[in-house]
């Protein structure tokens, strides 16, 4: 459990507290309940039904997980995060962040928070803390539902957004009250944000959160990160979206994990006092590039998260690594030879934190265990190497390869595994019987 070391409080004028715990999409899904139960919830848990972690992305059941066993119930207990305070709600409320567990007390490990848990607790057993950093990108958008997304009025000219303005200044100016809202309330939350920057997309920002020394306070603080922000941006007219690509000619949006590994001393393992960095970090790299494939459904989980992967966009689309080079799939950061890191940049930000962390750790894992040796980094374009593998470049073909992965089966709960296969079957067989305008207008009348 991870036990956040400045617990927020909530003012005595709460009237509803929101029991919630992330779906296998990173949605949180639970229930209302009056702020006199707390106390209840708190000591003794709640009951959820299991399927809530499994629904698909539009909250419908996936009959093969949730009526299997009967659509049983779960005890939804706290994950030490404590009781967080909400914006933007017509009463004063508030959340608490639960995971479940099943009824004779061992952990589901459908629930992706578990996972994490599981895979974290196999590197404390070697005498190793993962420290992870995350960095989520996102759009500012002035959207009506049945109208495409457009970028945001500037709210201090009133003028729409009309160009990218990678790392403006001006930018960050002209939004600095909305930036400095999100800053507060993540300061109130325990979230410990760093840099924000202008992206490479009209209306688009990148936000930083500091490494911490437990990955699942890394993932809690993305999820809820990512809460504040949309509830932050409502308050202001902005819908604010993590989807992957929103715009078909812009910038993607990208969920970067930075993670290093210490050993009982506090010592990085990865630092050998050289550029290159030790063996170590050479086995964690090549663990990561042998299950990137297998795992590309979990760092681009929905139909949409293929667009990100266009040649050029700095948005990777093959096993690659290299020192400093932000066109590869693993980048090794400069610096400090004491802070020498591994960057995956693989994911959007419109996957499942807790996966994603998972997968990192659960390939360097793979990699440090096995002893394996990466091909040599490329440090100049990706783009232009030949005899390179690429990921898995559409939806299904990711559920296909994940399904039918031994990697994946070795380093991930069965639970997690089978839950995550069904949900995303399910939301490819309903995008597939949808016919786009751009179809109607294509064929209808010249075939």
């Amino acid at each position: 459990m991870s036990e956040s070391k400045n617990q927020p409080s909530t003012d005595k004028k709460t009237k509803f507290v929101y029991i919630a715990s992330g779906d296998i999409n990173g949605v949180m899904r639970g229930k209302r309940i009056p702020y006199a139960q707390l106390k209840k919830a708190e000591n003794d848990g709640i009951r959820l039904p299991l399927s809530i972690l499994g629904v698909d992305i539009w909250g419908a059941d996936v009959i093969e997980s949730s009526q299997s066993n009967g659509d049983i119930d779960a005890m939804a207990m706290p994950t030490g995060r404590g009781v967080l305070p909400l914006i933007n709600t017509s009463q004063p409320s508030a959340m608490l962040p639960v995971w479940l567990y099943n009824e004779d007390g061992t952990p589901f490990y459908g629930d992706a928070r578990h996972v994490l848990a599981n895979i974290t607790n196999k590197f404390k057993e070697l005498g190793l803390t993962p420290v992870m950093a995350t960095e989520l990108e996102f759009y500012l958008t002035d959207y009506k539902e049945g109208k495409s997304p457009k970028p945001p009025i500037n709210p201090k000219t009133g003028l729409r957004l009309n160009k990218t303005s990678i790392l403006s200044i001006n930018d960050l100016l002209q939004f600095d009250e909305f930036l400095d809202d999100v800053y507060a309330h993540c300061k109130k939350l325990d979230i410990p944000v760093d840099a924000a920057l202008a992206e490479n997309g009209c209306g688009q920002f990148e936000i930083n959160l500091l490494h911490v020394d437990d990955p699942l306070k890394a993932a809690d603080d993305a999820i809820i990160f990512k809460q504040v922000l949309k509830s932050v941006a409502a308050k202001y007219g902005f819908t604010a979206t993590f989807m992957a690509k929103p715009f078909g000619k812009q910038s993607g949006n990208g969920f970067h994990v930075h993670c290093s590994l210490l050993d009982k001393d506090g010592n990085n393992i990865f630092d050998d006092g050289t550029e290159k960095g030790s063996e170590k970090l050479q086995q964690a790299v090549a663990g990561l590039m042998d299950v990137m494939a297998d795992c590309t459904l979990i760092f681009a989980p929905h139909f949409n998260s293929y667009r990100r992967y266009t040649p050029g966009t700095l948005a990777p689309n093959n096993i690659s690594w290299g020192y400093e080079n932000r066109t590869a799939a693993i980048r090794i950061p400069g610096g400090d030879f004491k802070a020498r890191r591994i960057e995956h940049r693989v994911s959007g930000a419109d996957a499942n934190p807790y996966l994603v962390c998972s997968a990192v750790l659960a390939g360097m894992l793979h990699g440090l265990q096995n002893k394996l040796t990466p091909p040599e980094p490329i440090n100049e374009l990706t783009y232009d190497e030949d005899n390179i593998e690429y990921l898995p470049l559409d939806w299904l073909s990711a559920i296909k390869e994940f399904e039918e992965s031994e990697v994946v089966s070795d380093l991930f709960p069965e639970e997690m595994v089978e839950l995550l296969i069904s949900v995303k079957k399910q939301e490819a067989k309903r995008f597939a019987t949808q016919v786009t305008d751009l179809e109607y207008s294509t064929y209808l009348q010249d075939v």
